[in-house]
């Protein structure tokens, strides 16, 4: 009895949730991602740094298949990711994702952005889900804006009402993919501040950023891409402080002036 696996969906704290083994991917003849192995245990928040062109947001977005990987296993939760798509939807259904471009809808306010999908997906009552939403603009600190659209909001708010949107379908894990790149310097910390709470409230987090204040400060782990593979992997203290690969060394002081 004590050898069975926990059903799928019923991951404990400090679990294996995430699990990529040897992943492999091709744009065509670009080989762009060579073999990554990575395990992220639920509350883990693991930062994926590296140079432009090295894979980084081609991982994390093969982790709900946005991108199909080729050749390696993934498996979220207990489920691998195949083709069957009955996998594919219950995998997305426990992953939020923010992307460096808001993608908002335009011709809805910040409220109904949050609302959509409970209401669409989980079959939520609106009364339900405009009072989540507003608990979840209220979290992200712009409560005040819930009835504006996106035109009307400044770079890091429309970041932070797609964050509440991410958060509302109640996922298990939240993948970044660059969130603050898009973003004014001025506007960048409201993001931060936001990605810090949830770290700090025990969220799975993967985060492909150049942020390295935040990674030093809030992650767990740091990945180190670099032409799609893994180059070091590491507690922050030693990415800084003591790097072992040369390259690591190398683009680390490129980036920390």
């Amino acid at each position: 009895m004590g050898d069975q696996e926990p059903a799928p969906g019923t991951a404990m704290a400090g679990d294996e949730i995430i699990v990529c083994r040897d992943v492999h991917k091709w744009f065509g003849q670009h080989h762009v991602l060579r073999g990554i192995d990575l395990t992220v245990r639920t509350g883990e928040v693991v930062v994926i740094f590296g140079p432009s062109g090295s894979g980084k947001s081609t991982f994390i977005r093969t982790i709900n298949r946005l991108e199909e990987h080729q050749r390696g296993q993934i498996i979220v939760d207990g489920i691998e990711l195949s083709d069957d798509l009955r996998n594919i939807a219950a995998i997305r259904s426990e992953i939020g994702m923010v992307f460096q471009s808001f993608n908002l809808f335009p011709h809805l306010t910040a409220l109904q952005n949050v609302t959509l999908a409970p209401i669409k997906v989980r079959h939520w009552a609106r009364d339900r889900a405009e009072h989540e939403a507003m608990e979840l603009l209220t979290r992200v600190g712009i409560p005040e804006q819930a009835h504006k659209y996106p035109a009307q909001l400044s770079g890091g708010q429309q970041q932070r009402v797609a964050l509440a949107r991410a958060l509302a379908m109640q996922p298990k894990i939240m993948l970044f993919d660059e969130p603050t790149s898009a973003l004014d310097p001025e506007m960048i910390s409201e993001v931060l501040d936001v990605m810090r709470e949830l770290a700090q409230s025990g969220m799975t987090m993967l985060c492909v950023t150049h942020e390295m204040g935040f990674a030093r400060a809030v992650c767990s782990r740091m990945a180190f891409f670099d032409q799609g593979q893994i180059v070091e992997l590491g507690p922050p203290w030693q990415i800084f402080d003591a790097p072992k690969h040369e390259r690591t060394k190398r683009f680390l002081s490129q980036i920390l002036h």
